[in-house]
């Protein structure tokens, strides 16, 4: 059961090593397309998934809304910066700007939102706020972010049509045909997040076929980004709980605010490193997949405790 419960934790362990034993198959995956493909259809099931009639109500709730743009796409990439400078080496840095600027994710922050008694509208507005606006916010500030850096000169125009085409263009036909299946979708969502956590691995798994070399020579340098990925969630949540306070959001919006805003999306993150980054800096996706997992963990435990506060909240309240 245990196992189970968390298939895809391990199932990581599993992918890394595979990557290391047999990497040719890395090859495989990037000449046949299949990632792009996987991606594709990752994003046109985020668009069939998207349920927005019931969001209507927290449209004029704006300042949630605003905060979360604030905080997802200007003080975290700045402060995800200034700390990378100081602790890492130059394809790190890189690798953490890329997940920085990444929008936040889409499944499993509303899951977790739900799961910590959260207000899951507000999670899903927000998810397609940020989303929506990272799409023309990414060539831009990823460029500032990495003006300083050697080498690097981003196509911003470019960058901007891929991420259009790959990513907002498969979402927005999913919601076009959602209509068509809604009635089939309710029954397939558990296989829609297996396809979607199986796009991750499959990422994961050409991100380290494509640099098991490097990997090996960095050594005990991946466990000093580990740390720092885990000191700089950290940091977000406390960031975005402090937000939080600031607007005054009641105790469901607070849930749903931390835990959505905190959350950053790999796969975007590896559009962008697969289109401009990964011939020369092959590494630099690594950051984004250790601060993937440590989302996934840390933002699990914080929704249980999350949970059991609400209920607490709410046994008090009926006494």
């Amino acid at each position: 059961m245990h196992l189970l419960k968390n298939w895809f934790l391990f199932a990581v362990v599993i992918v890394v090593l595979i990557s290391f034993a047999l990497p040719e198959f890395g090859k495989l995956v990037r000449e046949y397309k299949i990632l792009n493909i996987g991606i594709f259809l990752a994003f046109f099931i985020t668009g069939l998934s998207l349920e927005t009639s019931g969001i209507k109500g927290q449209l004029l709730n704006y300042k949630p809304l605003v905060a979360a743009l604030l905080s997802s796409l200007l003080f975290f990439p700045a402060i995800a910066k200034i700390l990378a400078d100081i602790t890492l080496s130059q394809e790190f840095i890189i690798g953490v700007c890329i997940i920085a600027v990444a929008p936040v994710t889409v499944a499993s922050g509303v899951v977790m939102t739900s799961i910590g008694g959260g207000n899951v509208a507000l999670a899903l507005l927000i998810c397609i706020i940020v989303n929506l606006v990272a799409i023309f916010t990414i060539p831009i500030s990823l460029s500032l972010l990495l003006r300083f850096e050697t080498n690097i000169d981003l196509p911003i125009l470019n960058m901007l049509i891929n991420l259009i085409i790959t990513v907002l263009l498969p979402t927005v036909l999913g919601q076009i045909v959602r209509p068509l299946v809604v009635s089939v979708i309710s029954k397939l969502k558990r296989h829609f997040s297996i396809f979607q956590q199986l796009i991750v691995l499959l990422i994961i798994f050409n991100a380290f076929s494509s640099s098991t070399t490097k990997v090996v020579e960095a050594g005990f340098l991946l466990i000093k980004v580990a740390i720092f990925v885990v000191f700089l969630h950290s940091l977000i949540l406390l960031l975005n709980y402090g937000i939080a306070k600031a607007v005054r959001l009641d105790r469901p919006s607070t849930t749903a605010f931390i835990i959505q805003t905190s959350q950053k999306t790999l796969t975007v993150s590896y559009v962008v490193w697969a289109g401009y980054f990964a011939a020369h800096f092959p590494m630099a996706l690594i950051p984004g997949i250790l601060y993937h997992l440590v989302q996934m963990v840390m933002d699990t435990i914080l929704a249980e405790k999350f949970r059991v506060a609400s209920f607490k909240a709410e046994v008090s309240t009926t006494k």
